[in-house]
């Protein structure tokens, strides 16, 4: 049986318990942050912040509350064209055409 004398005697699993438990929330709320933050959802932002549910809040906000982007809805559709997986990036802008 386990004494809280013998969890005191050992305290490295005690400190590596922590540190997963720690790394695995911070993951997690800082994900759910970010996206809460770019889709302009103050309310959820707010939520995630303040309450720590060890990753459990921003994982449900992530998989049921977040709006679709246009690639995850056409994807969800069944549908899959160029447009859909054409992403717009700066840092690969589309060649321009030369004037003639």
């Amino acid at each position: 049986m386990v004494s809280m004398f013998n969890i005191y005697q050992q305290p490295i699993w005690i400190i590596l318990a922590l540190l997963i438990i720690v790394t695995w929330t911070l993951i997690w709320k800082g994900l759910g942050l970010w996206h809460a933050a770019r889709n302009k959802q103050k309310s959820w932002f707010v939520v995630i912040l303040i309450f720590n549910t060890m990753g459990l809040l921003p994982i449900i906000y992530l998989l049921w509350f977040k709006p679709k982007t246009k690639v995850e809805k056409s994807i969800s559709n069944g549908r899959i064209t160029k447009k859909t997986m054409a992403k717009k990036s700066k840092a690969y802008p589309k060649p321009r055409r030369k004037k003639k």
